[in-house]
């Protein structure tokens, strides 16, 4: 691999605060009064966009491009995807943390909120600039490997590792500070060897290097990686849940595969500015469960390796608070830096 290519880790998150500025959200702060609770009645009776805070093509995208072709059948209106990645998804969080509360700007929500909560500099408050709509689905993360790395098992994965220490690369589809972030860390903890990360603005880009052989592994959304483990094109080693998933079942878990004690799990939804009528979440996490109910969207995200919450939203603000007490405690122990 390139010098180039090497991982830069310290990426910044000031940046984050000057894009959105620089980018004319200001005249979108939510300084704006919300909408009248009565709304909710003719919701939605314009285009709605759902922003993802990650490029194109990782998991995140093709959850919000099915729940904006389910949702635009439902209401009869425009749902459109708007990508916004970039510092570790702080920058379309913010986007629209700040937005009018209206029911009009949803956010792709994740567990990089509570991530931002625990960096410097990020320019909203994932607990106070936002509400949960809904945790629509949960995933397992899932180590792949390139086919041309030789290497057809977790054992032989550790084992390569240790013998060129520093030198596997490895994709953060999250990039710095994300979840597959900590969980990289975690995992050259327990293996007793340090892979080489590469962060990424999200899981298409990332997915694109090591298919194309410049990357040689990646942790990433199991519901991201699907279609490429089926076709031969990635080999998949071990998810990160404690039972195997569905989608996969020929794949082991981290214990099976000899790394005990070892589960990650995450989680994607939808969430509002803060300022959002109650009643108006409480339209759209209606509507939104309902599709997520439909058999044929079950049938689809499920196949993909998601699996269905579909929950209120109150479970979605309880997930942030409660993920960051525990990301907390494990960038503490395993020294992890998000800046």
């Amino acid at each position: 691999m390139s010098s180039k290519r090497k991982s830069a880790w310290r990426l910044g998150l000031g940046l984050a605060a000057g894009v959105v500025v620089g980018a004319g959200l200001l005249s979108n702060f939510a300084g704006s009064a919300p909408v009248a609770s009565e709304d909710a009645n003719r919701y939605p009776n314009r285009p709605v966009k759902i922003v993802v805070p990650v490029a194109a093509g990782g998991s995140a995208d093709k959850l919000a491009r099915t729940l904006a072709q389910k949702l635009g059948e439902k209401w009869r209106q425009s749902v459109v995807v708007e990508n916004q990645p970039g510092a570790s998804s702080a920058i379309g969080n913010a986007a629209v943390a700040h937005a009018r509360g209206d029911g009009y700007t949803l956010l792709l929500a994740g567990d990089a909120l509570s991530l931002n909560a625990l960096q410097a500099s990020v320019p909203y408050d994932p607990v106070k600039d936002l509400q949960g709509v809904t945790k629509a689905v949960v995933n397992p993360q899932l180590l792949v490997v390139r086919p041309g790395l030789g290497v057809k098992t977790f054992q032989e994965f550790v084992a390569l590792v240790k013998q060129r220490p520093g030198e596997i690369s490895l994709a953060l589809p999250g990039g710095t500070g994300s979840l597959q972030h900590l969980a990289v860390e975690l995992l050259n903890e327990r293996m007793g060897a340090k892979t080489n990360q590469i962060p990424y603005p999200g899981g298409g880009p990332a997915t694109l290097d090591v298919l194309g052989g410049h990357v040689d592994a990646m942790l990433i959304t199991l519901a991201a990686a699907t279609e490429n483990v089926r076709s031969g094109k990635l080999v998949a080693l071990a998810v990160t849940t404690p039972t195997r998933s569905g989608a996969l079942p020929d794949v082991p878990t981290m214990p099976e595969a000899g790394l005990p004690d070892y589960a990650v799990e995450s989680w994607q939804g939808l969430s509002v500015p803060a300022s959002t009528p109650r009643a108006v979440v409480d339209r759209i996490n209606r509507d939104v469960v309902a599709v997520l109910r439909e058999p044929d969207t079950a049938a689809l995200l499920e196949n993909l390796g998601f699996t269905i919450a579909a929950t209120a939203p109150e479970a979605v603000d309880q997930t942030v608070r409660d993920d960051i007490a525990t990301y907390r405690r494990i960038i503490a122990s395993a020294d992890v830096k998000l800046k």
